[in-house]
């Protein structure tokens, strides 16, 4: 066993929460705990791809709404569409209004329901709106945009992960992960991610500061009423609810952060 869990926790992170080709070496508690508290550095890297995207765009002329679109396609490709795929069957299942265990078959089917694709474009759709105006307000605003929410998603599954979270099936990503970040370790990795996001808004002014602050709270947020409701409504998490959360934080911290004064 590796003496120092970070490296592995790294792999972990990058190896269940990208594509990118990275081996995970280690599949047992302590690395998914690594993992988990390392999701932000994980949604940094997706985020930077996804600003890159749209800062090319803008730069071959293509306009804030183009660049927008470049910008939300790149979480897309980076997880092969998995928190997607989540969020809808997250969707299906709680629109059911069936009881626990024929909600958590539906959203172990493979076909995506009424409810998860009424959810999936409204997302879309309020992701790339919000991505426009933010490269409407200026390129580095647009930049940010596309960075801050990335990491705020990935911080979400962060506190999902947090002790006394339970699993709502005995097998599955969700119940590899869940449970295993001690509630400090979530509390300062937030602390973290809130400080930086601060600074890199701070670039922008003291309302920039104020709005990338306030986009990973309210990213935050809102993954935790989605948490809660999930908790009660399943009996736990799943992998599909972490894709869920991502996304739903990802939208509520795009919203945010394209708020002008």
């Amino acid at each position: 066993m590796s003496r120092n869990p970070w490296p592995d926790g790294l792999r972990f992170a990058f190896g269940t929460l990208t594509v990118l080709p990275v081996r995970v070496a280690r599949w047992d508690r302590g690395a998914a705990r690594g993992g988990m508290v390392c999701a932000p550095v994980a949604g940094l890297v997706v985020g930077l791809g996804s600003a890159a995207a749209g800062l090319l765009a803008l730069a071959l002329g293509a306009g804030p709404l183009l660049a927008a679109v470049a910008s939300a396609a790149v979480p897309a490709v980076l997880t092969r569409g998995l928190h997607l795929d989540g969020l809808a069957d997250t969707a299906d299942g709680l629109g059911s209004g069936r009881p626990a265990e024929d909600a958590l078959r539906i959203m172990k089917q493979s076909d995506i329901g009424p409810f998860g694709v009424v959810t999936l474009v409204l997302v879309l759709l309020a992701q790339v709106a919000a991505l426009s105006r933010a490269y409407e307000a200026s390129w580095a605003w647009g930049a940010l945009a596309a960075v801050v929410p990335a990491v705020a998603a990935r911080l979400a599954l962060t506190l999902a992960a947090r002790t006394g979270v339970p699993p709502a099936r005995p097998e599955g990503l969700g119940a590899a992960v869940a449970g295993t970040v001690p509630v400090p370790a979530a509390l300062a990795t937030a602390a973290v991610v809130v400080c930086a996001a601060a600074g890199a808004g701070a670039l922008a002014g003291p309302w920039g500061a104020a709005r990338a602050a306030l986009a990973v709270v309210a990213a935050c947020g809102a993954a935790e009423l989605l948490l809660a409701r999930c908790t009660r409504r399943f009996g736990g998490v799943t992998g599909d609810v972490f894709g869920g959360l991502a996304e739903t934080a990802a939208t509520a911290a795009l919203v945010v952060m394209a708020l002008r004064p």
